[in-house]
């Protein structure tokens, strides 16, 4: 299955990582007025198709990594994202930023976020849709809508409080302030924080070590950590017995119960 043809963005697999990398620096990589919210729809979409894949990084390009909507268009009421009236604003997010949200959060493979600058609105809001995040020193993050008037319309507010918990959540949206890498650290936003020159690399070596697993048993327990989201813990069980049955009957269970008896690496065929 052939990936798709990007203009905004620019996707490389190294073995059964995708590494998405946001490449509008120029405009700091905002959602809104570029092909990048579609783009990482079309990404996101594919990984979960294309069974190859195992782990989506995303990252950017330049200062920041991403400025989330453009707030000069905001005054355009005419035109772009935010033109028009109640009914055709609510279907361009319904149909543009929303599509991403949805797409993230449906997406059947663990994805990480290497942060390498600011982070701020919607920006936030996609780190938010990963499972993970590595933040550079130089990133910052800020739950900033109602700066603006706005409030988090691509999902944030369902996402933060599950994060960090309904108190913190609430803190940050409606103060709006800006969070350094440090403090996000301490507050659980994000996994670490390292040196710019050395995020990538680390949200490479964090990536590498899921893909080493069984891709169909990462899959699974990437449906079932989303579904305990929503079910209650006897439902939860219900479904692992399920999927444990569907895993015991895998020929990776077998390698890998082989390779750890004989004390050698495993060898995966995702089947």
């Amino acid at each position: 299955m052939a990936p798709p043809a990007l203009q905004d963005a620019t996707l490389a697999m190294e073995g059964r990582v995708a590494m998405l990398t946001l490449n509008r620096p120029e405009v700091r990589n905002e959602l809104t007025g570029t092909r990048l919210a579609a783009e990482i729809t079309e990404v996101a979409e594919w990984c979960s198709r294309d069974e190859r894949v195992s782990v989506l990084v995303i990252t950017a390009d330049g200062p920041a990594f991403s400025a989330g909507g453009n707030v000069k268009h905001m005054l355009e009421r005419d035109q772009g994202s935010f033109g028009g009236d109640v009914y055709e604003v609510q279907a361009k997010y319904r149909r543009g930023i929303q599509r991403m949200a949805v797409a993230m959060h449906g997406l059947e493979v663990p994805a990480i976020a290497a942060v390498n600058g600011p982070a701020i609105g919607a920006g936030f809001d996609l780190a938010l849709m990963c499972d993970v995040r590595i933040a550079s020193t130089r990133a910052r993050f800020a739950e900033s809508f109602l700066n603006l008037g706005l409030i988090p319309g691509d999902g944030g507010g369902w996402l933060l409080q599950r994060l960090v918990g309904y108190q913190r959540a609430a803190e940050l949206s409606f103060s709006g302030r800006m969070v350094e890498a440090g403090e996000a650290r301490d507050l659980g936003i994000v996994l670490e924080v390292v040196e710019p020159d050395d995020l990538h690399a680390r949200a490479r070596e964090l990536a590498a070590s899921f893909a080493a697993k069984p891709p169909q048993a990462v899959r699974l327990t990437k449906r079932l950590l989303r579904q305990a989201q929503r079910l209650e813990f006897r439902d939860h069980l219900e479904l692992c017995a399920v999927v444990q049955g569907m895993c015991h009957n895998t020929a990776d269970h077998l390698e890998a119960v082989s390779a750890f008896l004989e004390k050698r690496p495993p060898t995966f065929l995702g089947r």
